[in-house]
């Protein structure tokens, strides 16, 4: 590949590279922010959805649990049928994966710029 190629594909400056400003930092946080914020949203609106329609609960309650469930609280409704209870399953482990995930992604710019300013290589 080519240098110019490579430099495009990188996200994240390497060793050998001068560490990134301050701008070029919180930009790198806040569109991180940004997208793990939409991810979000969007799996609480399955969630919301999904006790609506399938636990069934109201509106305010679907939002209420969908949001417990995806933050690792835990439910605070009580679901009666076979499908909901499915449903609430497979959300409490995707929301599991998603949440950890989530946290990962917004930290990543900053454990990058630390483990970067920790090895790098002087002239």
């Amino acid at each position: 590949m080519k240098k110019s190629l490579i430099k495009h594909i990188s996200l994240y400056e390497t060793k050998k590279q001068a560490l990134a400003s301050s701008r070029v930092f919180f930009k790198r946080m806040l569109w991180n922010f940004t997208i793990s914020a939409a991810i979000l949203f969007i799996c609480l609106m399955i969630g919301v959805l999904g006790y609506h329609f399938l636990a069934p609960a109201a509106w305010i309650d679907a939002v209420h649990n969908a949001s417990m469930i995806l933050s690792g609280m835990g439910p605070v409704i009580e679901i009666k049928t076979a499908v909901g209870k499915w449903f609430s399953s497979f959300y409490a482990l995707f929301s599991g994966i998603v949440f950890i995930t989530n946290i990962g992604f917004i930290l990543a710019p900053a454990i990058h710029r630390l483990f970067h300013a920790l090895h790098l290589e002087e002239n």
